[in-house]
């Protein structure tokens, strides 16, 4: 039996190294029953013959995700027990630990919560198995199409959305009394502002990480285009790109530009606005909680509004973000990993993770129900993102697009809209030729 619950290698210099004979028995003893506890932790819960079954997730601090774990274990009647374990926080750092041990084929994970991105990359390695017959119908039933969508690759599905997440326009009420709806009309109020001394920032993500690459692909849908065509073979980008930098560049030189712009992420906006020097904030709806937290004066001011458009007449298209639940290729309980997987991300469950750990749902009900919206007094606006909402392009190769992307654009004060576009275009026909992974 091979055993991949990570153990360290013995390195041959140590295997020729002489011992003493009593030494080498006791050694051998410790190392039985070390190999005995190993498959234990990787199989059964402590020798009582019920499956452990390793779900690996992003680390929460709210307490949800273990709540859930711990429902679903006592609702199996023993069945099975889910372990949760924590991954890394960086998405890179997840995406890193996952590929190496899957690649390495580790029996130790059952059940894994991918970045909305990965379902592509992970399903053509056949690290991860297919949703198919009942325990499709359950993961498709009563779910929001958007997200179905990034975790579906070649018409099949290939996890069950847990959650998901987009962005709104968040600005300050005494200082603009009606939310802009379109960027030039943001960009015109925050003029309007400096010239009056009054905090005026539009605060985005502006540095080159995933951030930048999710900014540039909501403003290239809700302009009418897309990075890849719908096949996901070529590039489409076209005059609907050079639109969306053209936005980006605007921005970046014009008074609306924290200083920081170049540098800053979700949360550095997030401290931003707590902090007064901004009027508008393009941000995800942990912000809500976070200002009624820690400005609670400004937060009597704070308030959300829909996405801004690019044109008019055209609704926008932001982003959603958000995790996947997969079983992967070398559970060796598969079929209670699919019945866990899918009481992880039962009403309830969502409903908690929701409101404990600020993660939007992905089932379509609990948009209706009254304790998620007394909690979640933009749930309107949400779901109306949701429903008309973009996508990251699905794609095995994203990870080489998205750097492609974020790199070519940063800092956006640099940007040259059509040369800068052309670079993304040839950059991203180089990207799609690779093959593989990333490690």
């Amino acid at each position: 039996m091979r055993v991949t619950c990570g153990c360290r290698p013995v390195s041959a210099s140590t295997r020729k190294r002489r011992r003493p004979r009593g030494a080498r028995r006791t050694r051998a003893l410790v190392a039985l029953a070390l190999l005995a506890s190993t498959l234990a932790a990787c199989g059964d819960d402590g020798g009582s013959g019920r499956p452990t079954l390793n779900w690996y997730n992003f680390p929460d601090d709210s307490g949800a995700l273990q709540s859930a774990a711990d429902r679903c274990s006592k609702a199996s009647g023993g069945r099975y027990r889910i372990n949760y374990s924590k991954l890394p926080r960086g998405a890179d750092d997840q995406r890193q630990q996952l590929v190496r041990r899957l690649a390495a084929e580790d029996e130790s994970i059952d059940i894994m919560g991918l970045d909305v991105t990965w379902a592509a990359e992970f399903a053509e390695a056949r690290w991860i198995r297919e949703w198919t017959g009942e325990n499709k119908r359950r993961a498709t039933e009563g779910t929001l199409d958007v997200p179905l969508q990034t975790a579906t690759w070649k018409d099949k599905l290939y996890a069950v959305p847990y959650n998901t997440n987009t962005q709104l326009l968040w600005y300050r009420e005494d200082l603009v009394p009606t939310p802009p709806k379109t960027w030039a009309e943001m960009l015109e109020m925050a003029g309007e502002l400096a010239r009056q001394g009054k905090p005026h920032y539009v605060e985005i993500q502006g540095a080159q990480y995933e951030g930048l690459t999710v900014g540039f692909n909501s403003l290239i849908n809700s302009a009418g285009g897309s990075i890849l065509n719908e096949s996901a073979t070529e590039p489409s980008l076209g005059p609907p790109a050079v639109r969306a930098a053209t936005i980006m560049r605007d921005l970046a030189n014009s008074p609306a530009a924290d200083p920081s712009l170049p540098n800053q992420m979700e949360d550095q906006n997030r401290l931003a606005m707590e902090s007064g020097v901004a009027a508008f904030e393009i941000n995800y709806p942990f912000v809500y909680p976070s200002m009624k937290a820690n400005n609670p004066e400004l937060f009597k001011n704070f308030r959300w509004a829909p996405y801004p458009r690019v044109d008019a007449d055209r609704p926008s298209r932001p982003t959603i973000g958000g995790i996947d639940l997969a079983v992967s290729t070398h559970s060796r309980h598969p079929d209670l990993a699919f019945e866990a997987a899918l009481c992880l991300r039962n009403r309830e469950n969502q409903l908690t993770a929701a409101i404990d750990g600020g993660l939007p749902p992905t089932l379509r009900a609990i948009y209706d129900d009254p304790a998620f919206m007394k909690e979640y007094p933009f749930s309107k606006e949400v779901l109306a993102a949701l429903e008309s909402a973009s996508v990251r392009p699905i794609t095995p190769a994203y990870q080489n697009v998205s750097i492609v992307v974020s790199h070519t654009l940063s800092p956006p004060a640099d940007i040259e809209p059509e040369s800068s576009v052309a670079t993304i275009e040839g950059q991203i026909h180089d990207a799609l030729e690779s093959e593989g992974v990333i490690p």
